[in-house]
């Protein structure tokens, strides 16, 4: 039967989910799109993400690619699904795209932000939970610095779990954007690469604010940057401030708006 390529941007709330990857006996996001659009289609229907979110991770634009029945227009399965999903998981956008199109593979960036609350209200409940409580002091000079030094093509190595990329990857990631910015009650960290991985937006914010607290020093993130090993690393950031943003692809794969 003739099938169409869809692509669909999904925002979701990661507190609820042991991140993207289908498990047996865990919820995850994979694992919820899957079912309600198996149950739509009355078959199974496979999901692939641009990535992989860890446990506690949230979403703002993850794309996540599917092959259905070309009877499915674009939007009436979008709606279709928002009727039936979680109230965590939300279709934001779907678009009809070009047959090799790929969520991971025909993926060009991938952006994220992490939020930092610096003032006293950072502690309420409605933000503790979304953003990192940071109230020790900081060198906002030395998060600058940090961030411009991420900028480009490095090998991240120092920054990622070991053992998590195959054997023969150069864990090369070419940075197109990076950024500490300010924001009301607090900071974002912004970064926009071709790839990440596991682990490394986590082990880039977890290091670079203890080199800002003066609990590691200026040229820790150099060493990373030329390290074989994660030895020097802080420990990852917690999860649930980190946000997969957008994810983008080259404008001739879409056939839709």
């Amino acid at each position: 039967m003739p099938s169409r390529s869809v692509q669909l941007v999904l925002q979701y709330d990661g507190a609820r989910f042991a991140g993207w990857q289908r498990q047996r006996d865990a919820r995850t996001v994979q694992g919820a799109l899957e079912d309600c659009l198996s149950r739509l289609c009355e078959e199974h229907i496979a999901v692939t993400g641009a990535g992989r979110t860890d446990a506690g991770v949230h979403a703002l634009g993850q794309s996540a690619g599917v092959r259905v029945r070309d009877t499915w227009d674009p939007m009436e399965l979008r709606r279709a699904l928002n009727a039936i999903l979680p109230d965590d998981l939300w279709v934001a956008a779907a678009h009809e795209m070009r047959d090799e199109f790929h969520a991971r593979f025909s993926a060009t960036s991938r952006a994220y932000r992490y939020l930092v609350g610096t003032d006293e209200n950072a502690e309420s409940p409605f933000r503790r939970r979304r953003e990192l409580v940071w109230r020790r002091p900081l060198d906002r000079a030395a998060l600058d610095t940090a961030a411009l030094a991420l900028a480009g093509r490095h090998c991240f190595r120092g920054f990622a779990v070991r053992g998590t990329a195959p054997a023969a990857d150069n864990h090369i990631c070419d940075v197109h954007e990076v950024s500490w910015r300010d924001r009301e009650g607090g900071m974002v960290f912004a970064i926009r690469a071709n790839r990440f991985l596991h682990h490394m937006v986590r082990f880039l914010v977890g290091t670079m604010l203890d080199i800002a607290c003066g609990r590691k020093s200026a040229g820790t993130l150099r060493r990373l940057l030329e390290a074989e090993d994660n030895r020097e690393v802080s420990a990852p950031a917690p999860a649930h401030a980190l946000y997969l943003e957008r994810v983008e692809y080259p404008l001739d794969l879409y056939l839709s708006n």
